[in-house]
């Protein structure tokens, strides 16, 4: 009788390479399985977009665990590790925008800008200049879409200073060196640098021509 391979193989630690590679494909799977059920299950706890940043933080530190051999012994082990991960970044929001951080704090304290959001108050920007909201939020959906090009480290890092985490507590969490975290975050900025400057150039002229005169319309 022909005996075949245990599927929890390839969560034993100490696995070689490519068995690792499966387990890391297993954790990202489970983590594309389980996102939307978890983010319809914790929806009180925060808004959408912050639920969204707390679960790919937790999944890319996950799939990173699983990447350097980590240990999960069946799918359903990796997905109550995901939930519990997400809700210890969930937790750590909060904290953040509960006063730890004090520019998260301001953030939620401010006065929404919109109309139908501000009570019946509509709040006037006298300095704001149109266009040049229009470009600063363009410029932010290119970056995006740039990061894209990025490896998943590099990804990791930059979310991560972005949501105020230190680097002593990143590396607690990813069992990283202070010396790879030092290089990875200094060669995504580095590498998303050079891609702004080569969507710079292929920018058509006349858009190029309006971002340098925008500086000067709220003048």
């Amino acid at each position: 009788m022909q005996q075949t391979r245990p599927p929890a193989r390839a969560w034993q630690h100490g696995a070689p390479r490519a068995t690792r590679a499966d387990a890391a494909e297993i954790v990202a799977a489970v983590a594309c399985e389980k996102r939307e059920l978890l983010l319809r299950a914790h929806r009180f706890r925060l808004r959408r977009e912050d639920l969204e940043d707390c679960y790919s933080q937790a999944a890319l530190e996950l799939v990173a665990r699983a990447q350097r051999g980590g240990v999960f012994a069946s799918r359903e082990h990796a997905a109550n590790t995901i939930e519990l991960r997400f809700l210890s970044r969930i937790r750590d929001r909060r904290r953040a925008l509960g006063g730890r951080s004090p520019a998260q704090a301001a953030l939620e304290q401010a006065s929404p800008l919109h109309p139908a959001l501000g009570s019946g108050v509509d709040v006037v920007d006298e300095r704001a200049c149109v266009e040049t909201r229009v470009l600063v939020r363009e410029r932010l959906h290119e970056l995006q879409r740039l990061a894209r090009e990025l490896s998943a480290e590099q990804r990791l890092v930059l979310a991560s200073q972005l949501a105020g985490t230190g680097c002593r507590e990143f590396c607690r969490r990813t069992g990283w060196s202070h010396e790879k975290y030092r290089k990875v975050g200094q060669r995504a900025r580095s590498r998303l640098r050079v891609l702004a400057s080569e969507a710079s150039r292929d920018r058509p002229v006349a858009e190029q021509s309006s971002e340098k005169g925008s500086g000067t319309c709220c003048l």
